[in-house]
């Protein structure tokens, strides 16, 4: 186990994070509550609450894209098909002025995004293993890991527990690293409740303080009745409301957000992808899940109810945000990062809203002109036939089908005079 490690960007961001959970358990402590699973939801309700200005951020970013999505994929329909380098390059320059003229660029909307990334990656890193980053956590395991050190033979009698390997996360014994006080740490909190009565019975002479200290770690790990270091596991048990919550509260905070996704035509790979990983993403959740530890189960539930109620709010100040307001503000933030640079300021982009209109109104025309197409292929192929039947000579097969539809008439005119 290692806090931050040399040139890694999520170590000392996970560093950080652990200490904000730190101070949530010493605060719940406050009132006499130690517990794992509840530090777990502050501490996601807390990190929601704080990364609010980069989901907003992002969802401003969002529904200019809505705007400016069909003006985009107008261009990429006028080049549809052209793979040679000046139509690509075309093509580039023309999406490239459409940017432009909202004062936003290609990757405007990345930054919050990879911002968000970093931060949750690393916060799987502490909640994948609290005692490494939370101190308040870590002092009960210590309370066994240092007595524990300083017995005789206590590597000899630690190989010797049932199921260490798996604790231990190593195909072999001989790679782990018994000497280390935090790798011990880590493998403790791993251990179940079997591990900890075998780990007592053999180190009698510390049996009180591992005892002492199982009970706190046991009662801080354990949340409606589920123990947060444990992973479900494939075996059907009350734990598997776990996986399954995450996939549900996973699902329906992705079908949340991706009202706000800029629509696509249902053809388009980006538009089948999205629909795929709305499906594939929850279940993958709950797979994850069933193997891994029942605290990052309980984040992701955790973090999606705390989305949901969150996007529900941000979605009802997003409706009131002016477009046309946020595109000049765009503007005016190009135009003095150019003036910085010596060069003249941008043009004002034309109405956001009338663009809009205007490209949605060409749709409405282009979708009308195929109805009345369509209207007129089938008046014609109506009037040739009646045409055609009407003036049926003797015996052919056109004669012979109106002789067949008269009969027919005639047998159901009689059943209803019946």
């Amino acid at each position: 186990m290692v806090l931050t490690k040399a040139g890694s960007v999520l170590g000392p961001v996970a560093t950080v994070l652990g200490y904000i959970m730190d101070i949530l358990f010493q605060f719940t402590g406050q009132f006499g509550i130690l517990n794992v699973g509840l530090c777990i939801i502050l501490f996601t309700i807390v990190m929601k609450t704080l990364m609010i200005p980069l989901t907003v951020k992002q969802q401003k970013s969002t529904k200019l894209m809505s705007i400016m999505s069909p003006e985009l994929q107008a261009i990429q329909k006028k080049y549809k098909g052209k793979t040679d380098n000046e139509s690509m390059q075309r093509q580039n320059v023309e999406m490239q002025a459409v940017y432009e003229k909202y004062g936003t660029s290609m990757t405007g909307g990345c930054l919050p995004l990879i911002i968000q990334m970093v931060i949750l990656l690393a916060l799987y890193r502490v909640i994948y293993n609290i005692p490494a980053y939370v101190p308040s956590v870590r002092v009960y395991f210590d309370n066994v890991v240092t007595p524990l050190m300083s017995q005789a033979d206590y590597i000899d009698k630690l190989q010797g527990i049932t199921d260490i390997m798996k604790a231990a996360a190593v195909n072999s014994l001989d790679k782990f690293d018994f000497t280390s006080a935090n790798k011990l740490v880590d493998l403790l909190y791993k251990f179940t409740p079997a591990q900890w009565t075998e780990l007592q019975n053999l180190f009698p002479g510390i049996a009180s303080v591992i005892a002492e200290n199982e009970a706190t770690i046991r009662q801080m790990n354990t949340f409606l009745g589920l123990n947060m270091a444990e992973a479900p596991g494939w075996v059907p048990s009350f734990a598997w409301l776990i996986p399954i919550l995450a996939a549900v509260t996973q699902w329906f905070s992705t079908k949340l957000m991706s009202g706000q996704q800029p629509k696509m035509d249902s053809d388009n790979v980006a538009a089948q992808s999205m629909q795929t990983m709305t499906t594939v993403m929850p279940l993958f959740s709950a797979f994850i899940c069933v193997t891994m530890p029942a605290s990052l189960g309980l984040y992701w539930i955790a973090t999606s109810v705390v989305q949901i109620i969150q996007q529900l709010l941000v979605n009802s100040y997003m409706d009131k945000v002016d477009i046309d307001e946020m595109v000049k503000k765009n503007i005016e933030k190009v135009n003095a990062k150019r003036a910085k640079q010596g060069l003249p300021p941008a043009k004002i982009s034309q109405n956001a809203t009338a663009s809009l209109k205007s490209v949605k109104e060409e749709q409405e025309r282009e979708k009308e002109e195929e109805e009345k197409k369509r209207e007129r292929i089938a008046k014609q192929i109506q009037e040739s036939s009646s045409y055609y039947n009407a003036n049926a000579r003797p015996g052919s097969l056109a004669a012979k089908a109106n002789m067949v539809q008269k009969y027919n008439e005639a047998h159901e005119k009689r059943g209803k005079n019946k």
